[in-house]
């Protein structure tokens, strides 16, 4: 099968005098998680709503896997499972019965429900909960079964609006954690949202959008190195697999050629600032192997993405 693809080609929506999207373009394709970040009224949501062909593009098209979708919107979405907005579910249902019917409504093969209702709960982690009234769930459960709903028509595509909307921090970790799962058959999830740390955490590209126009498109260290403003200097957060003691940290870590500055974000990870871009970036992280200090994982720091989302953002005011 080819790879999931999809591409906004001149995406334009008025509604009278108000521009909600103006010449939106971009092509996304591979099994990636694509974060679309934006600040609320972006034109975030206008975009999944036209992929969805739930409204129409004043002009331009929304194609999904090389299909127009407003112009076969059947076939361009059958293997798309979409998640738009916060929807409700009937309290009185448990989740199986809740997805049994949208199942039915997805026209999924009777012969075929029950599977993809297990694997969708499985993968999901809520078996303990499947025979259970939705009505005393919370939000972030309530949640959880829509994320699985998306999944009963095995899409390749996933599109996610602000999926972590309106949750405590223990319900956006846990939504956070199911995307993480989600990306690791090997679909394409587009996601929107306009929290930097969630985009930081769990996306490996970002789209950038700002009063209806796309900013930029790219992996995030790419954006974040071209972008940030600060000199050709970056940041990472690395996490260890025990704590480091203060002599490693003050005296080996900052002395590495590169390093501007290192703090403790707590006992078992660190932030590091750096100058040099990308190549001082490499041979940071080898530096940082070869010390054999337990290094078990790396990624740009949420605050470099913060300083580049900040600047374009004041770019197009």
């Amino acid at each position: 099968m080819t790879n999931p693809s999809i591409e906004a080609v001149k995406l334009s929506k008025r509604y009278g005098s108000f521009a909600a999207l103006t010449d939106l373009s971009f092509k996304i394709e591979g099994h990636k998680c694509v974060g679309f970040l934006g600040p609320n009224g972006a034109g975030k949501t206008t975009t999944l709503k036209i992929f969805t062909d739930m409204i129409r593009a004043s002009e331009g098209q929304a194609i999904i896997n090389r299909i127009p979708v407003h112009e076969n919107k059947r076939k361009a979405l059958e293997t798309c499972g979409a998640l738009i907005e916060t929807p409700e579910i009937y309290p009185s249902l448990t989740p199986k019965e809740a997805l049994s019917m949208i199942a039915e409504i997805r026209g999924v093969p009777r012969e075929e429900r029950n599977k993809r209702i297990s694997e969708a709960i499985a993968e999901l982690k809520m078996e303990e909960w499947s025979d259970k009234k939705v009505g005393k769930f919370s939000k972030g459960m309530k949640q959880r079964i829509n994320v699985a709903a998306t999944l009963l028509s095995e899409p390749n595509i996933i599109l996610l609006d602000e999926p972590t909307t309106g949750l405590d921090p223990r319900g956006m970790a846990a939504v956070g954690d199911i995307v993480k799962t989600l990306k690791k058959k090997n679909r394409l999830i587009f996601m929107s949202s306009h929290l930097l740390n969630e985009v930081s955490d769990v996306c490996d590209e970002v789209a950038m959008i700002n009063q209806g126009k796309l900013l930029v498109y790219d992996t995030i260290e790419n954006v974040t190195s071209r972008f940030s403003g600060n000199g050709g200097s970056g940041s990472i957060e690395i996490g260890l697999l025990k704590p480091l003691d203060d002599m490693t940290l003050n005296k080996n870590i900052s002395s590495i050629p590169g390093v501007m500055a290192v703090e403790k974000i707590d006992s078992r990870n660190l932030r590091i600032r750096f100058n040099g871009g990308n190549e001082n970036q490499e041979r940071l992280l080898v530096s940082l192997v070869s010390m054999k200090i337990g290094l078990i994982s790396f990624r740009p720091s949420s605050s470099a993405l913060e300083d580049t989302y900040l600047n374009l953002i004041k770019e197009t005011q």
